[in-house]
């Protein structure tokens, strides 16, 4: 792959002819990323308090916890950076089936189905999933109304692994230990390209703003799942993220890109903290992401 036009460019060795992993800051450009973002959700309102006290003071909980009846955002990750899980209720509806996507491919996991792009994979038993209508992502830390990244239909995995109150105000925050889910990536030219500028992307919006430097990555792979399902996977990480508080932490990113039955490009992201206890190994990441498959005619995108 050779995009001028692509921040995650990356040189190639000339010696062996591969990628070299390079930080973000090697690229004089990181102002569009993606290009192609999963989907815009409604605008984010203010989280409501919650009843209750502490010491007198009164204190409000973020939660993953949405009512898909509203489209109400609620930021769920702000310790370490923004993040953003809104319901959107008229978005999505059942797929049709196909090679019944619902029964998970590895006996007693989940499966986790997104309408919209017509896709599904499976988690283990201990993850939380989702309701297909919820959006989940990241907003830029100095901006919060610029989604930098998301995706729908998420699985969480330990969605209150670490609970603070970064900023004193009497705003508990839940970070989750694990995030994975579905976007789409209309505007990529192919599968590596998602692949490519997805992966990193995630890393920078979840572990370190505003450093770009501390992230690289390897360069696309082709994959098949267990499916059949042919695409371009890649692998960001972390290494010496800033800790301002306990929740904070370095991070890494797998993003597999392919197509739907429509023809679409797709991705599907896993995104999660690494260097603490109970962090999820590459060995499952790579189960996961094994079980991804198509799920039906995608819908269509609302008007």
């Amino acid at each position: 792959m050779d995009d001028p036009y692509n921040p995650y460019r990356q040189p190639v060795d000339g010696t062996s002819g591969q990628h070299r992993p390079q930080p973000f800051s090697s690229f004089s450009s990181f102002s569009s990323f993606p290009s192609y973002p999963a989907s815009t959700p409604p605008p984010l309102p203010a989280p409501a308090p919650a009843p209750g006290t502490d010491g007198g003071r009164r204190r409000r909980r973020r939660t993953v916890v949405i009512a898909v009846c509203a489209a109400a955002a609620v930021v769920a990750g702000a310790a370490v950076t923004a993040g953003v899980l809104v319901g959107r209720a008229d978005e999505d509806r059942t797929p049709t089936a196909a090679a019944d996507p619902t029964k998970p491919l590895i006996a007693g996991w989940k499966t986790v189905i997104n309408p919209k792009h017509g896709t599904a994979f499976d988690v283990p038993p201990q993850w939380e999933v989702l309701s297909p209508d919820v959006f989940s992502g990241h907003t830029d830390r100095k901006d919060p109304d610029k989604l930098l990244i998301g995706h729908t239909a998420p699985a969480l995995y330990k969605s209150k692994w670490c609970s603070i109150d970064a900023n004193g105000d009497g705003q508990v925050t839940d970070v989750r230990l694990a995030n994975t889910g579905t976007k789409g990536a209309s505007g990529a030219k192919d599968t590596a390209e998602i692949a490519e500028k997805s992966a990193p992307t995630w890393v920078y919006a979840a572990y370190t703003q505003p450093d770009k430097s501390v992230v690289t990555w390897d360069k696309p792979k082709e994959y098949t799942t267990k499916s059949g399902v042919q695409g371009s996977y890649v692998k960001a990480r972390s290494k010496g993220a800033a800790q301002p508080n306990r929740c904070a932490g370095d991070g890494q990113a797998v993003v597999f890109g392919f197509k739907n039955s429509r023809g679409d490009l797709v991705a599907w992201n896993f995104y999660g903290r690494t260097g603490v206890p109970g962090a999820v190994d590459d060995a499952l990441v790579m189960r996961i992401m094994s079980t991804v498959r198509l799920a039906g005619d995608p819908k269509e995108p609302s008007p």
